[in-house]
């Protein structure tokens, strides 16, 4: 019996490189050498293979022709493996290759079920004379359980990176042109994907539409509830048309199309050339509007996206005087924590506003996201962080 601490040594530096190898097309191919190189001598293991399931069979996909080039799904020593996942065949009535040992040498299989998000393996392994039962289970298990874990976590990984890069394309690249106005904005996903969303409409020279919103929980759920509301507001808005019947129609084609549970605070602006903003707020935070010597903060106008079937939501007025600045942001911004567990709060943001009220909005973004970034200790966002400065030009 091999040494424990060797055992175990060994077996550790095996998974490490199970969960950092880099993976590729050769990469199954990969671990099967590397646990023959690790554990050959040892554990009296050798020869492996692979199985591929291909529809109601299992196909070899290894170089070596000299075992069965498929095996059925329904044969009895598939369906005990499947149902084990790790399977020593030592019994002579049943065996998954009956190629082993024809030689009159003594061998057995042993087998491991390897899967991912979608697809399925088999790991067959020839063990000689010497082997010892408790050592080869502890080991198969320990690879199996590991590989199968690396292998649907990576399928998952891409699916999430497929759901950024679709995200990404949504919002917006680059600040529009509009004169007037100049505009800057920016958005940090607390993890690879996040719930808030912003956009602009250009509708013509004479008047910007720009919105926010926050969808509720964090990940893919959130990320696909800001891509519907995206998409519909890209289809809905147009010059003139009614923005309260636009919002209402929103809500109810949010609410049947999602959980219940499942809403999204949101906040739509049409500024037009002389200054005058007129803006619907469902649920979102207010959006702060300053022109160097007051606030005046864009409240609500009624009620979350989607809680509800109906919503009563009225349009707010306000006017963006010359120099002044509109600021729109998402509650991941004002309850950045510290150390202490103190949000940034609201006041944090005009303080910040009032000190640099000179700069342009691209240097005031980079000014908050930095100040955020050092108040909440340099950790990652807990919450999707948004930011859209707009500055009404003199």
């Amino acid at each position: 019996m091999l040494d424990p601490k060797i055992f175990h040594r060994k077996l550790d530096s095996l998974l490490s490189k199970i969960g950092q190898e880099k993976s590729g097309k050769d990469f199954l191919f990969s671990i099967v050498d590397e646990l023959e190189r690790t554990f050959g001598q040892d554990l009296h293991i050798g020869n492996g293979r692979i199985y591929e399931e291909r529809e109601n069979e299992f196909v070899l996909i290894s170089s070596n022709k000299n075992h069965p080039e498929k095996i059925p799904v329904d044969s009895n020593a598939i369906q005990v493996l499947l149902k084990s996942k790790t399977y020593i065949f030592d019994n002579p009535e049943l065996t998954i290759d009956k190629t082993v040992g024809q030689n009159g040498e003594y061998r057995i299989p042993a087998a491991i079920t390897v899967k991912s998000k979608d697809q399925r393996w088999i790991f067959i392994f020839d063990l000689m004379s010497g082997w010892i039962r408790e050592e080869i289970e502890l080991c198969l298990n320990a690879v199996r359980t590991v590989l199968s874990y690396r292998l649907t976590s990576e399928a998952v990984k891409n699916e999430m990176e497929q759901a950024a890069q679709i995200q990404q394309s949504l919002l917006p690249l680059n600040a529009p042109e509009f004169e007037g106005l100049t505009v800057a904005g920016r958005s940090i996903p607390a993890e690879m994907v996040g719930g808030d969303l912003y956009d602009y409409f250009n509708f013509d020279d004479e008047v910007f539409g720009v919105c926010i919103g926050d969808a509720s929980g964090h990940g893919l759920p959130a990320a696909l509830l800001a891509r519907d509301v995206v998409t519909g507001l890209r289809m809905g808005l147009e010059k003139h048309l009614k923005m309260v019947y636009t919002f209402k129609k929103l809500n109810n084609v949010i609410y049947r199309s999602v959980y219940s549970t499942s809403f999204i605070s949101l906040f739509y602006a049409e500024i037009e050339k002389n200054g005058n903003i007129l803006y619907v707020n469902a649920g979102h935070p207010a959006p702060l509007l300053y022109d160097g010597k007051e606030f005046i903060e864009l409240d609500s106008t009624g009620l979350i996206f989607g809680a509800l079937p109906e919503i009563n939501i009225q349009r707010g007025h306000a006017f963006m005087k010359p120099g002044s600045l509109l600021v729109l942001f998402s509650d991941g911004i004002t309850e950045r924590k510290n150390g202490n567990k103190n949000d940034f709060d609201v006041s944090g943001l005009k303080k910040i506003i009032q000190e640099h009220f000179d700069k342009t909005p691209d240097q005031l973004l980079d000014i908050v996201f930095d100040t955020l970034y050092v108040y909440g200790g340099g950790r990652n966002w807990d919450d999707d962080a948004t930011l859209i400065i707009i500055r009404k030009e003199k």
